[in-house]
């Protein structure tokens, strides 16, 4: 069954936390988990989390006060608080603060999936208007360089080979994803999509393949796996360069036989399902190293597709943000807001190392921040006012920008890695990786 949501429990009591994403799994949601306030901070930057369930007693804050600010970064998000007994004032006064509901534990075990369920159905329905758009209608741009792509797009959605497309992260990858589905013959059919980047080894094969009850601890029943659940549809694997080569072995014989051994199991699943993968690798080379299978790299990139990173097409910048004003703006309610020259001019500059991803949430955030309808400088974020294109250095490849201004991102924080990895858009891993791939120091 393909998942109802995606959730994150916090709570520093790790049995319970761990009791509590079993019952939430065996609902049909996809679960991650946090500790305390600063591993939620990172999860929250890493994953698509729609609905987080927090316990207000945390080791590094309280769950009242991140609710509030949890709202004003993730506006989308729909909170849980969990309360115990003698803080049931907390919970009314994290609903003040913008909380979906609260919970007493171990009191209403049974509202918390009814209570969950409805907490998503809201969350969705507050994306409903990105949602509206469908196919490549979704993928914004007039530059020469963005059309291409659609085309080639267009023409290979007809048929059922298999797709890789590369890019860096944040260019609109699932995107073309899904509007190759929807214009291929398989759109009736489930268009399934995974972050391979996003799960362990083990984890990541039962969520592909499934696996057979009592197959591990914690199989508790016979699970599908999402090639299953693609079954005459689309699966998307997002990152697919994160994958490990023991997997990867076992994706190439499904992509040469369609068959596949759910984990535990000795019966063979068929399945007919298209392949579409992505990655901001580059896989030829990773090969060459060891790291990624040169065979299944052949089989992945039959028809591969270059997406453009948002500074290669600078003209495309107000397009964006025109969009993305006019489809927040329904989300807020806000009417009729507008940019600024200047406000226009910094993000025209700017770099955008976490390209279309991170314009639409500084889009967002400025709309909230918004002055009597009008997006002006002092909505931006300071990292991006004083570390446009027009600070960086000239004659420079793409790659000596992205290090350029990641190390100045990293002054602007004084080496908080956290907050670097924040207001870049990307994940501490990805930070982490690019900061040694670059040669930046962590003494700056």
């Amino acid at each position: 069954m393909e998942s109802k949501g995606v959730v994150l429990i916090i709570d520093d009591e790790k049995q319970l936390r761990g009791l509590l994403k079993r019952i939430v799994e065996l609902e049909d949601y996809t679960v991650f988990e946090a500790g305390d306030l600063k591993s939620a901070w990172q999860m929250l930057e890493r994953q698509p989390i729609q609905v987080v369930m927090s316990d207000v007693k945390l080791p590094d804050g309280n769950g009242v006060d991140f609710t509030a600010k949890l709202k004003s970064q993730y506006p989308h998000l729909e909170i849980i608080v969990m309360t115990a007994y003698g803080t049931i004032q907390d919970g009314v006064k994290a609903m003040k603060n913008g909380a979906f509901d609260y919970l007493v534990k171990g009191d209403d075990n049974e509202k918390m999936i009814p209570m969950l369920d409805l907490a998503m159905q809201k969350a969705k329905q507050t994306n409903r208007s990105e949602a509206s758009l469908t196919g490549f209608d979704k993928v914004i741009g007039k530059t020469s360089i963005i059309e291409n792509a659609v085309n080639m797009a267009k023409r290979v959605a007809q048929t059922s080979t298999t797709v890789l497309l590369t890019g860096e992260t944040g260019t609109g990858k699932e995107v073309f994803a899904q509007a190759i589905h929807e214009a291929s013959v398989r759109h009736s059919e489930s268009f399934v999509a995974i972050n391979c980047a996003a799960f362990s080894r083990e984890i990541l094969e039962s969520e592909l393949f499934g696996h057979k009850a009592g197959a591990f601890t914690g199989a508790l029943k016979d699970k599908k796996g999402l090639f299953e659940v693609a079954h005459k549809g689309t699966i998307f694997l997002d990152e697919i360069g994160e994958m490990s080569l023991d997997l990867q072995a076992k994706l190439l014989r499904v992509l040469e036989s369609g068959t596949f051994l759910r984990v535990g199991d000795t019966k063979e699943v068929k399945v007919d399902v298209r392949v579409i993968s992505a990655t901001n690798r580059d896989l030829e080379k990773e090969s060459q190293t060891g790291h990624f299978r040169l065979d299944l790299y052949y089989r992945l990139s039959v028809f591969q597709i270059s997406l453009p990173a948002l500074r290669e097409r600078k003209t495309d910048i107000t397009l964006l943000s025109k969009h993305f004003i006019k489809d927040l703006s329904k989300k807020y309610g806000f009417q009729q807001v507008t940019m600024t020259p200047e406000f226009q001019q910094i993000l025209e500059n700017y770099t955008w190392p976490g390209n279309i991803r991170e314009l639409k949430n500084v889009i967002e955030r400025a709309l909230i921040l918004q002055n009597n309808g009008q997006l002006q400088k002092d909505c931006l974020p300071p990292n991006l006012i004083h570390h446009t294109q027009a600070d960086a250095p000239s004659g420079l490849d793409l790659q000596s920008v992205e290090k350029f201004h990641i190390e100045k991102v990293l002054q602007h924080t004084k080496g908080n890695k956290t907050e670097t990895a924040r207001l870049l858009n990307i994940g501490l891993t990805t930070l982490y990786r690019k900061m040694e791939e670059y040669g930046i120091s962590l003494k700056l």
